[in-house]
Parts: structure tokens; C-alpha cells; sequence
């Protein structure tokens, strides 16, 4: 009896417990139900089935502005793209650079410059034309300020904004947008005529498989033979500007150039490739503008001037310098001092042998 009554109670409070449940959650479908009824009077634009149906992919609502996709008025991707860009790009490519900062600080502490193992003896050499030395320095000036205010519009409200406030910070970010979308088709005529410049002198070849072994002697010390670029600058030059520095431009121009139809997804699809493409080039850039400054003595000079020294080109292109003093390369020489060739130039036109490299 005492386990009939048991079990009859337990199957009591089960059935009393369903009934409840089903009683609220039947009651809260009510007043849910109630509650749209009574928007849809006061607001019967601002309501459920309206928004899922404004939502719907695929469906084209009115607009007063007429053009490609302006009737979709609630996009899916938008909101993928956005918590892609915020949450993954944004920070990822925020902490390469610096990342890749704080290696060249580390390298250049560490190591320090790669300085000449030999004195300068004052006899030039010239290295780089004044086409290519136009064509480098449009492009890397045209990046920098490229890079500055890509990462202003980039990070600048995670790093910038909470130090600056709001004010100024619209102000900058207002001002970077603009310089970035005037920088940006200057940056694609610098690609292009780089590319043209220098392809022939970076082609790869068997002898930059010893260097890239050796890294160049960074780390064991020495310099390893080269000709005229090492595999370095060759890396660089295909990796950097060939290949990274086109994706960039082309996205580039199809974000700065909105009016040639573009769908909002192609516009989502090339602003996350040029953002990630961006960010490689521009943690990259830190190592090769460092080694063409602080980091290699002798190599600001040549791209500056356009003339080396007879000791930085032993020791850094012993091949092209070979080829230059057996005559299967013409160069024009000069006598005088790595900080000062242009002058040493005109001193000494006796000296000056002209040919075109």
C-alpha cells in the first residue's frame, strides 16, 4: 500500500509539473503574441515577420536611392564581415606588426648593423639608375604614408581613441581616409613601374640558393657572394611588391573606385583581402626598411645617390662587381666618398666611364 501510494504521488507531481510548464510557456507564447499584435498597431513597420522579412536573402525592398543592391536593405555577410574584421583581422594583423617591430629592435640590439669589413676606398660605382631610384622612392614614400593612415582607420580605435577622445580622433580618421584614397592610385603606378625597372636584375638564379642557405651571414657572420641583388632583395622584390603590393593595389582601386557596379559582397570579399594583404606587407616592410637604412652600411647610400663604394660592392655583390670591372657589365664610375657621390662626380668626370646598366 505504502508503495502504491509512493509511486501515485511521484506520477502526481510529475503530471502537475508538465501542466505548469506547458501552462507558462503556453501563457509567455501569449503575451508574446499579444505584445506583436499591439505593436503592430502602435508600429506596424517595427515588428517581427517585418524585420524577418526585410531580412530574407534575396529579397529586394524599396529605396528612394536606386542602383545595384540598394533594395537589400539587411545583408547576412555585412554582419559576418564585420565580426571577422573586428574580431580576427583587426588584432592579428595589429600584433604581427608590432611583433615584427620588437624582432628588428631584438636583431638590432642583439647584432647590430652589418658594417663594412674593409675602409671605403673613395672609387663609385653606380648601382641603381635614377629611373629605378624615382620608381623606389614613389613607391616606398607613397607606402608609408599608405601604411600611417591604414592603420589609423585600421586600429587607430583600439590604440588611439581612448588617448585622443572621440573629437579628434573623427578628425583624424576622417583625414586619414582621404590622403589613404588620394595615396592609394599613386601607390599602383609606383608597383608598376617598379616592376618594370627592376625585373630583369631580379630574376633568381642557382647561385641564391647559397645565400638564402646561409641567410645572407646575418647570423654566422661574412657576407655571402651575390650579383647584383642577393636572393634577399629577390625574395622581397617577388613576394613584397610583385605579388603582395598587386593584390593590394587592385583591391585597393576597386574600393577606391566604388561606381563600376560592384556588389556589396565583392566590396566585403576585396576590403578583407586588401586589410590582410596590407598588414603582411606592411610587418614585412619593417625588416627591409630596416636593413636599407641602420642595418647595412653602405645600402641607404646606393639607393639615395645611386653609387656604392668599391668595398660595399665586394663584399655585398662580389659577382656583379666582377662582372663590372671584367666589362660584361657597364657601369658608370666616380671617385670620391659614399656620403657625397654626386659631388665626387661631377669632380672627377675624367674618371666617369658612361654606360647604361
Amino acid at each position: 500500500m505504502g508503495a502504491f501510494t509512493s509511486s501515485w504521488m511521484w506520477r502526481f507531481m510529475l503530471a502537475l509539473a508538465v501542466t505548469f510548464a506547458l501552462g507558462f510557456g503556453g501563457g509567455a507564447a501569449l503575451a508574446q503574441q499579444e505584445t506583436q499584435v499591439q505593436r503592430q498597431q502602435v508600429q506596424p513597420g517595427n515588428n517581427a515577420p517585418v524585420w524577418r522579412d526585410v531580412r530574407k536573402e534575396g529579397t529586394e525592398h524599396y529605396t528612394s536611392i536606386k542602383g545595384r543592391e540598394t533594395g537589400v536593405l539587411i545583408q547576412t555577410a555585412g554582419e559576418i564581415w564585420r565580426a571577422l574584421r573586428n574580431s580576427w583581422i583587426v588584432p592579428i594583423a595589429g600584433w604581427l606588426i608590432l611583433a615584427a617591430a620588437c624582432l628588428v629592435g631584438v636583431f638590432h640590439l642583439v647584432h647590430g648593423p652589418i658594417k663594412l669589413e674593409g675602409k671605403p676606398t673613395g672609387r663609385l660605382i653606380k648601382r641603381f639608375t635614377t629611373v629605378q631610384r624615382v620608381a623606389h622612392w614613389g613607391l616606398a614614400i607613397s607606402f608609408c604614408i599608405l601604411a600611417v593612415t591604414g592603420l589609423i582607420m585600421l586600429v587607430g580605435k583600439y590604440v588611439l581613441l581612448p588617448i585622443i577622445g572621440y573629437t579628434l580622433f573623427s578628425w583624424l580618421a576622417e583625414i586619414s581616409k582621404g590622403v589613404h584614397n588620394f595615396a592609394g592610385p599613386v601607390f599602383c603606378v609606383g608597383v608598376l613601374l617598379m616592376i618594370v625597372v627592376f625585373v630583369k636584375d631580379t630574376l633568381p638564379n642557382a647561385r641564391d640558393l647559397e645565400w638564402i642557405r646561409k641567410a645572407g651571414g646575418a647570423f654566422s657572420g661574412g657576407h655571402v657572394p651575390s650579383g647584383k641583388h642577393h636572393a634577399g632583395h629577390k625574395i622581397w622584390f617577388w613576394g613584397s611588391v610583385v605579388v603582395l603590393s598587386t593584390i593590394i593595389s587592385a583591391s585597393g582601386l576597386i574600393m577606391d573606385f566604388p561606381n563600376f557596379d560592384q556588389s556589396r559582397y565583392v566590396m566585403i570579399v576585396v576590403n578583407i583581402v586588401h586589410s590582410v594583404a596590407a598588414g603582411l606587407l606592411m610587418a614585412l616592410s619593417l625588416t627591409h626598411i630596416y636593413m636599407g637604412t641602420w642595418g647595412v652600411e653602405g645600402a641607404y647610400e646606393g639607393m639615395r645617390y645611386g653609387y656604392v663604394d668599391e668595398t660595399y660592392a665586394k663584399e655585398h655583390h662580389l659577382y656583379w662587381y666582377q662582372d663590372v670591372k671584367a666589362g660584361k657589365i657597364k657601369a658608370e664610375t666616380a671617385e670620391g666618398t659614399p656620403e657625397a657621390p654626386q659631388v665626387a662626380a661631377q669632380g672627377a668626370p675624367e674618371a666617369a666611364q658612361t654606360a647604361h646598366t
